[in-house]
């Protein structure tokens, strides 16, 4: 068996993986800024909540996220080195790296806003961080039509 042959034989299961991957992610993704907007408006009122705001964004970055992150990249570079599965002459590819990257970034700010909470330096506001929950699910959009209708 050739390097090819294996490609499309473990193709499925990278696949498989990267779905279940993608889907932890974006769920640490739209999860996250919400526990952000509930740091800001409930810690303001009651001091107590702040601790343990930390513990869950920290844990669901740590736990979740960062693995979810890790896995979706890793099989989906498998995925695109299996010969033939993307075709590199149309736009899909391209809107979709675009818009993983940009998923990217938008994990590694959400990953420095928890260090403002950390370090008492959070300055945005719980509108501004219900602004920015919109930035995956319009990435998530971009992603999943470029992939099914293949423009």
């Amino acid at each position: 068996m050739d390097l090819t042959d294996l490609l499309y034989t473990l193709y499925p299961y990278a696949k498989s993986l990267h779905i279940m991957a993608v889907i932890s992610w974006m769920a640490g993704l739209f999860y996250l800024p919400r526990l952000f907007v509930y740091h800001v408006e409930q810690a303001e009122k009651v001091q107590e909540c702040k601790p343990v705001f930390l513990v869950m964004e920290d844990k669901l970055l740590k736990v979740i996220m960062r693995p979810a992150s890790v896995v979706t990249w890793l099989a989906g570079l498998f995925m695109v080195l299996t010969p033939g599965i993307v075709d590199w002459s149309t736009l899909w590819p391209y809107t979709k790296g675009i818009s993983i990257i940009a998923m990217t970034w938008f994990h590694h700010w959400l990953i420095y806003r928890h260090k403002d909470f950390e370090n008492g330096r959070n300055r945005l506001t719980g509108r501004q961080y219900r602004l920015m929950n919109e930035v995956p699910t319009v990435l998530m959009i971009v992603i999943v039509v470029s992939v099914i209708f293949k423009f």
